[in-house]
């Protein structure tokens, strides 16, 4: 008996080491178990945090990139079209390079004349263009398209209480243009009525003035008579048009408001000879010292020359400040917006001859020199450069050294 109850507490024993170890390889089991799951649930965190950081990049990024086009678009409107849609320039090079023999008409041209002017002005939009998938394309087009319209929307704000402040203080009228209000302006206000007047009507005649109001026979106001504020000194000769064209003062002033800085529109009177430069460059440094410069248009789009299209740009901007349209839009009355603005771009790009073709040139370059100063670099000949001291010697020298050798 004692030998059997021996072995049973033997057998007991070892089921109960058994049991021991079978609870200690579950209670293992379950611990790795465990601490499979926990590494896997940290891998998982990981890659969500992957994902998370790299949709975070991409919206970084897309929405860096849909500033930067925002920022570029600012300078459409300005200098390549003020009304014509991107897409429209586009379709008329591409229409072109199929159809190269085909006659194109004035408004093609026009638009292919625009689309040049628009990649010289973004340099990277054909090519970034080219390589885009098609929704991106869109996408860059819709943000070029806003920040063309943001920039316009900022320059009819801005002038809006500048052309006040000009017209006040240029003719002082009773009563004077009130900066905040548009609808006292336009032909119902005298100054403003003066300046917009047809330049082959004299506003004062009081038949005239009554008869534009009115809007009478003989005296509707569209698109095709120049008004007077693009004249100098506001005044126009019937026998000789285009004297004086696009030289008005408030035009000036209204140019260099949009593409240098308001300040710089104080003083118009020089003709950008050195001094005006000198005296211009010493204001902007007394005024802003200690400040950190902000960049004008021209320097952020890199324009160092007066253009076409930003004239007719400014003269469409200044003719809206004077008018008594409280917002913007292509027609006014009897006067239509596009057609105007096509009317100036045409004087200037499409000039009936090579006499015609150097004036407007002689124009362009006054305008640029009364804009960004005087320079004449750029029409030095080769020959005149040529017999300049610096190299007539160092062709001196060579001379000498070569005289030289053949005596040696």
């Amino acid at each position: 008996m004692s030998h059997i109850e021996g072995s049973a507490s033997q057998i007991q024993g070892s089921a109960s080491h058994i049991e021991g170890q079978q609870e200690n390889s579950e209670g293992s089991i379950q611990s790795e178990q465990s601490n499979d799951a926990v590494a896997r649930q940290r891998r998982r965190i990981a890659q969500l945090e992957e994902k998370l950081e790299a949709l975070e990049s991409g919206r970084r990024t897309k929405e860096k990139q849909t500033n930067y086009y925002m920022a570029q678009g600012r300078a459409i409107r300005r200098v390549v079209a003020l009304f014509d849609n991107i897409e429209d320039l586009v379709n008329e090079n591409d229409r072109r390079s199929e159809c190269e023999d085909e006659e194109h008409t004035l408004d093609q041209d026009r638009l292919q004349i625009g689309y040049a002017t628009l990649t010289r002005t973004l340099q990277w939009f054909h090519r970034t263009g080219s390589d885009m998938e098609y929704d991106d394309y869109l996408h860059m087009l819709k943000m070029l398209r806003q920040g063309a319209d943001g920039a316009r929307g900022d320059d009819t704000s801005k002038l809006k209480t500048l052309v006040a402040e000009w017209v006040n203080r240029e003719f002082k009228p009773t009563p004077l243009v009130d900066p905040d209000d548009k609808h006292s302006r336009g032909f119902t206000h005298d100054a403003c009525g003066r300046l917009l007047c047809p330049a082959e009507l004299d506003w004062n005649n009081l038949d005239v003035k009554t008869g534009i109001r009115d809007r009478s026979g003989g005296y509707i106001v569209t698109e095709l008579s120049f008004p007077v504020y693009l004249y100098d000194k506001y005044t126009a000769n019937p026998d000789d048009l285009e004297a004086g064209l696009f030289k008005g003062r408030i035009l000036i002033q209204g140019y260099k408001a949009v593409f240098m800085s308001p300040s710089s529109a104080k003083d118009i009177e020089g003709d950008g000879d050195g001094a005006d430069v000198i005296r211009d460059n010493r204001r902007a440094k007394k005024s802003c010292a200690g400040l950190k410069v902000k960049k004008h248009v021209a320097q952020i789009i890199h324009m160092d020359k007066v253009t076409p299209r930003s004239i007719a740009y400014v003269a469409c901007q200044i003719r809206f400040a004077l008018s008594s349209v409280s917002s913007w839009r292509t027609i006014d009355g009897d006067f239509d917006y596009v057609h105007f603005w096509r009317n100036i771009v045409d004087f200037f790009e499409k000039a009936p001859g090579r006499e015609a073709n150097n004036r407007v040139t002689k124009l362009l370059e006054w305008w640029t020199r009364k804009v960004f100063g005087r320079s004449h670099r750029e029409g030095l000949s080769n020959a005149a450069m040529a017999n300049m001291s610096v190299n007539a010697l160092a062709r001196q020298r060579a001379q000498r050294d070569d005289a030289a050798f053949d005596s040696a």
